[in-house]
């Protein structure tokens, strides 16, 4: 009998999840990271403790593998690796870490963003790119590096993701995955790297760090990496797309026209599509697929603003906000909430590295329960407004990650944004992405919708209610022109911020 164990390497939590014979979750190991933010706007993490959190969860997953009548019941046939995406994770010549990964939500280079905005290089990117400029993306990155580190750049040989990283311990190869080299600088028609795409930033100079780019490239486990996961050296290793792609095919969104929603550390909403849409509003990203694309629209503020409320609130945990929400009237008594806490601002459904949240129209005739509630459905309509930035018309939106725990906040989407919400029955998705992702690969299965279809499994449906879904309509549009209300602002508490 054979067992298989994929990996996701999130932000802040990684699993290692062992499926069993018939594709069940039969274990699932996790260990907590770190992210350090030793300067205002900065988002990082230790390399080598990313790698050693994940050599541990697959050790923990692989103890469990043993005889044949244990809970995952044989030898492992592969494994396969899913990870947060962008940021920059740059290694030297040996393969060693130069320094810090720079993260994802990393607001250093906001600056440089914003003028790539203002001046046009952006929008002209995203005619070849399908994705908006962000402080968190490469090219953004490595401009600020070469102007604050050029040391670092000099020690570095190759620019990774961090999927590309633990894949370069596992096997010793350096490369990138399609799904993470998708943005910034693929062409993404021609499906390759793109040498205009580089000049418009400047960064002709970076060519040299890009690693060569593979879909879903497999190798074998490396001799010094096997010691480390006690499995045995040859196991093939899959490279799986990236979280949010994985999550999307884990939560079986694997034809055009299916959506998901990652209730994460980012919201991000995504909607599979056959062609790229190059010619739309220069907005969200857009990532290759095998045999097609991802329009995604991820946030750069999630759950996070969920635990930001509760810590504000004296609440225990989300499931104690939610509750408090339900106290709150559809509405929350005229309270309207802008979600952007992030301190690299808003990358989605529109990009403003000075976007900042605000808590709108508050009064002495508000409690905490409507703050509670204004909360949940400011984070609402921004599922609502990535959705409908995408042009597509789901039937249903399929929903992951920590936030879809919360009955209350799923009621939610499903009324403003008139879907049918169905939750993944699987624990951790991503993963489950990963392990569709390494049947097709590695020929187990004919294609990952294949896989899907024998493996996806989806849990209760929540309908939306037509009485509250017309409230929603007109909140909404509420929301959206206070929203542009607001916007003036944030140039100005910029500038109080840099005097504080």
């Amino acid at each position: 009998m054979m067992a298989i164990i994929c990996v996701d390497v999130g932000t802040t939590v990684i699993k290692a999840v062992g499926y069993d014979a018939a594709g069940v979750e039969a274990v699932v190991a996790r260990r907590e990271t770190v992210v350090s933010r030793p300067a205002p706007g900065h988002a990082e993490q230790d390399m080598g403790a990313v790698w050693d959190a994940v050599a541990a969860t697959v050790r923990e997953v692989a103890a469990q593998v043993g005889p044949t009548d244990g809970p995952m019941g044989g030898t492992v046939d592969f494994v396969a690796v899913t990870a947060q995406g962008d940021g920059c994770w740059l290694v030297d010549a040996s393969g060693a870490p130069t320094g810090p990964a720079i993260l994802w939500n990393d607001a250093r280079a906001a600056e440089t963003v914003a003028a790539w905005t203002r001046e046009g290089p952006a929008a002209a990117a995203f005619r070849v790119n399908g994705s908006s400029a962000a402080s968190g993306l490469a090219h953004a990155i490595l401009t600020w590096l070469r102007a604050n580190d050029p040391e670092r750049l000099d020690r570095s040989a190759a620019m990774l993701t961090c999927g590309g990283w633990i894949f370069s311990r596992l096997t010793g190869e350096l490369v990138a995955e399609e799904s993470d080299a998708s943005a910034p600088f693929m062409d993404l028609r021609a499906r390759a790297y793109s040498p205009e795409l580089m000049a418009m930033f400047g960064l002709e100079w970076a060519e040299r760090l890009l690693p060569p780019v593979r879909s879903c490239p497999v190798a074998e486990l490396a001799a010094e990496a096997s010691e480390s996961l006690g499995l045995p050296a040859g196991t093939p290793v899959v490279m799986a797309p990236y979280d949010i792609v994985a999550t999307a095919l884990g939560a079986g969104a694997v034809r055009a026209g299916q959506a998901c929603g990652i209730l994460g550390t980012t919201l991000c909403t995504e909607v599979v599509v056959d062609s790229p849409g190059l010619d739309g509003e220069p907005i969200g990203v857009t990532i290759a697929l095998p045999g097609g694309y991802l329009r995604a629209f991820p946030t750069f503020a999630g759950t996070e603003v969920v635990q930001w409320t509760c810590r504000l609130l004296g609440l225990r945990d989300p499931a104690e906000l939610g509750d408090l929400a339900l106290r709150s009237a559809p509405g929350a008594g005229g309270l309207a909430f802008l979600p952007y806490l992030s301190p690299a601002g808003e990358r989605a459904p529109f990009s403003d590295p000075l976007a900042r949240g605000s808590l709108l129209g508050l009064s002495f005739e508000h409690g905490r329960e409507h703050i509670a509630r204004a909360v949940l459905e400011g984070l609402t309509m921004v599922i609502h407004d990535c959705l409908t930035a995408t042009g597509s018309a789901p039937t249903e939106l399929r929903v992951c990650g920590g936030g879809s725990a919360s009955a209350a906040w799923l009621g939610m989407i499903a009324d403003v944004t008139g879907l049918q919400v169905r939750r993944s029955a699987d624990a951790e998705v991503g993963a489950r992405g990963a392990y569709l992702v390494g049947l097709a690969t590695t020929g187990a299965a004919p294609s990952i919708a294949a896989a899907a279809a024998e493996h996806v499994r989806l849990r209760d449906a929540v309908e939306p209610d037509p009485g509250r879904q017309a409230l929603y309509a007109g909140l909404f549009a509420d929301f959206l022109t206070l929203r542009a209300a607001n916007a003036g602002s944030w140039p100005l508490l910029a500038g109080m911020r840099g005097r504080t």
